[in-house]
């Protein structure tokens, strides 16, 4: 017969995050962002993993709300996808632009055809597709 043995239980280490003012700066950086990108208030809701469109809206009036994990990290890799296009467009109109042509490594899609998906795997395949292409640097 098989005897049951009690198991210690292991506190797992806290995962780092990140703090409540960075999260309501990436907040603010992505509602802008999302200006430049000229998406419409329904693209900008799925990109988020679906919060509600007056949701966003209040975050455009200022009204920021809670971050979960989710969140937080589509949040982050939506700044890391700026950034990397600001690193490989010397104009800001050509980086912005590039959000919504098609790209053969998509299989003709935009990027934001493929962020659109609503994933946050979506979301990474394009920031890790721009990583690469600035990685020599």
């Amino acid at each position: 017969m098989v005897e049951l043995q009690i198991v210690e239980q292991v506190e797992t280490p806290d995962v780092p995050g990140f703090s409540g003012a960075e999260k309501q700066a990436m907040q603010r950086a992505v509602i802008a962002l999302f200006d430049h990108w000229g998406l419409t208030d329904a693209e900008a809701s799925t990109l988020l993993g679906d919060i509600s469109a007056r949701t966003f809206q209040r975050w455009k009036q200022g009204q920021l709300g809670r971050v979960g994990n989710d969140l937080a990290a589509r949040l982050s890799n939506l700044i890391g996808i700026h950034k990397a296009l600001r690193l490989l467009f010397a104009e800001k109109a050509r980086g912005y632009g590039w959000i919504k042509r098609p790209n053969a490594t998509f299989g003709g899609k935009s990027a934001l055809a493929i962020m659109l998906g609503g994933q946050l795997t979506d979301l990474m395949r394009v920031r890790r597709y721009l990583d690469a292409q600035r990685s020599p640097w």
